[in-house]
């Protein structure tokens, strides 16, 4: 095991950037793997497209964004004093989470070949579930993240407890608005 944490040390070290969006892939596959399996209607069957996409986002979007965004906080708020720590919290959820929740639903909805339209009623629908569901989970796990792991292994960190994560973000994302609609319409 430590052959592989020197390894990962290396080509972190190496290609960084890369290293991130490859972890952050591996993320975000693992987590609308279980979606797909433990969450759902047992009668669907599996969608190899919606694993792909979620795969992509985590590579592209989540690895990339999440390399410069924790480069940049903690380029400009060094330190792990409790006040430091807080701020950093502070800024990742009530900045960073609802525009990370606008580029998650933005790139479903782009590549499943979906309207602005239906990006609207999206976020207009869950991205407030989205934002508030992360408070229970990167809160605590933010908070942890900024005053003990190193800057280096954030987003290895940050993809570790993002693979529970997921299985929240895979349901909602794939979660059909018109679904929505419909309850309201009973009520």
């Amino acid at each position: 095991m430590s052959g592989i944490w020197a390894r990962y040390n290396k080509l972190l070290d190496a290609q960084p950037l890369f290293t991130k969006a490859f972890t952050s892939l591996i993320g975000f596959t693992a987590g609308d793997v279980l979606a797909q399996n433990f969450i759902g209607e047992k009668d669907d069957s599996y969608d190899v497209m919606r694993t792909l996409r979620l795969g992509s986002f985590g590579f592209l979007l989540h690895g990339t964004t999440g390399h410069y965004f924790y480069g940049f906080l903690d380029g400009k708020l060094p330190g792990t004093k409790p006040i430091t720590v807080a701020s950093k919290v502070a800024i990742d959820q009530f900045f960073w989470n609802p525009i990370f929740g606008c580029m998650f639903f933005g790139f479903l909805n782009f590549t499943e070949g979906k309207s602005f339209g239906d990006l609207q009623k999206k976020l207009e629908t869950d991205l407030k579930t989205a934002v508030m569901g992360s408070w229970a989970v990167w809160i605590p796990a933010h908070t942890v993240n900024f005053a003990f792991v190193p800057p280096a292994q954030r987003l290895l960190y940050i993809n570790t407890i993002q693979i529970g994560y997921n299985v929240f973000l895979s349901f909602l994302g794939n979660k059909k608005v018109e679904e929505v609609e419909e309850v309201k319409k009973v009520e």
